[in-house]
């Protein structure tokens, strides 16, 4: 909006030139959704408590999380709004991209603010039932792959490996199943990462990193094709998207941080999440994400294996699943458990990015 409102007084100013820069805009739509997540987080935070919207604890987690009871949470919505008008002023409107990003946000954003308001109304985390939320979750994300496919180009239904120059395939109609299992399955990841302070925020803000470059990159042709990646045309405005929304996750940080203020709540986890399979389906790096993404896959792993090998056995793999609880339960401190994983999600990113350079 910045954009189209400044850059035509170029003709009367030079330095509004700068407007046309997408390094420019992606650094301010940082700093503008930080600020903003700065500013509103304390009001927000007093907001949630007044209105006594706060976090239930599992009955069956670890004990020292029962501290945790009242901590406000559907704090996501902190961060969705600061996404929201950071996008809306600094990325250019008109482009596709922007629109998608912003559904995304919008309708995974509310599906998990039902699920938080359910679960503070009943008193329990329940929530929304088991079907009724991954219904909703098929439904956002078939809309959202339903307009990629629309208006795709030559690139889109393409699927790229890691280490590999070129498509291995053509997906064709079946990118649609495809990016809706990339969707659901990686908002639920962040989902199930979510339960340690400022764990799934700090996985997710390294995860964005490693998602600014690769925005960069595919969307500068010369760089694209000295590293062999695809080029398209535009893509360079998603740089901007995930600036904005590291931003608002690293202003979220500061109060989700243990002890936290705050909780990011499945508004939050599911926005998170969604963004980030979006960011990979929309610059094709799908497989990319699943690398990038490690601790988050590590993550939704050892729930389904635990799941998988109690019933098979009855007995369990992990003292606790999701994979952060075992190692509490193992002895280690939250903020341990926590440092630990940013680390190897740091690892994992790095190895990520390296595949560019190794194809």
């Amino acid at each position: 909006m910045i954009k189209a409102i400044l850059y035509p007084l170029v003709d009367f100013a030079r330095a509004f030139n700068i407007f046309q820069y997408i390094s420019f805009r992606s650094a301010y739509a940082a700093v503008t959704a930080l600020l903003i997540s700065f500013l509103l987080g304390p009001w927000v935070i007093r907001k949630l408590t007044r209105l006594k919207l706060g976090q239930e604890i599992r009955n069956d987690g670890p004990q020292s999380h029962l501290s945790k009871a009242g901590t406000p949470t559907m704090g996501g919505t902190l961060i969705i709004i600061a996404f929201l008008v950071s996008v809306l002023l600094w990325q250019e409107i008109s482009t596709f991209y922007t629109w998608i990003v912003l559904l995304t946000a919008l309708g995974l954003g509310a599906l998990g603010f039902m699920d938080d308001f359910l679960k503070i109304i009943k008193k329990n985390s329940d929530g929304l039932r088991a079907s009724v939320k991954f219904s909703g979750q098929v439904i956002v994300s078939l809309i959202i792959m339903v307009l990629i496919y629309i208006f795709r180009n030559e690139q889109t239904t393409l699927l790229y490996l890691p280490f590999l120059k070129n498509a291995v395939l053509d997906l064709g109609i079946l990118y649609i199943p495809f990016g809706m299992l990339m969707i659901v399955g990686m908002s639920n990841a962040v989902n199930l990462t979510d339960g340690l302070d400022g764990l799934a925020t700090g996985l997710t803000i390294i995860a964005l990193m490693a998602f600014t470059i690769l925005a960069y990159l595919t969307g500068h042709s010369e760089f694209a094709r000295y590293l062999f990646i695809p080029f398209l045309s535009g893509a360079g405005e998603l740089t901007i998207s995930a600036t904005a929304l590291l931003g608002a996750s690293v202003g979220f940080l500061w109060f989700n941080s243990h002890p936290a203020e705050v909780m990011m709540g499945d508004t939050g986890s599911l926005t998170l999440g969604g963004l980030l399979a979006v960011f990979s389906l929309l610059l094709k790096k799908e497989i990319l994400l699943l690398i990038i993404g490690g601790v988050f896959v590590m993550e939704t792993l050892s729930v389904i294996i635990q799941v998988l090998y109690f019933k098979r056995t009855g007995r369990r793999v992990f003292k606790m699943a999701p994979i952060h609880h075992h190692f509490e339960l193992s002895g280690w401190a939250e903020s341990k458990v926590v440092t630990r994983f940013w680390i190897l999600g740091g690892m994992f990113a790095i190895l990520g990015l390296s595949t560019l350079k190794i194809q």
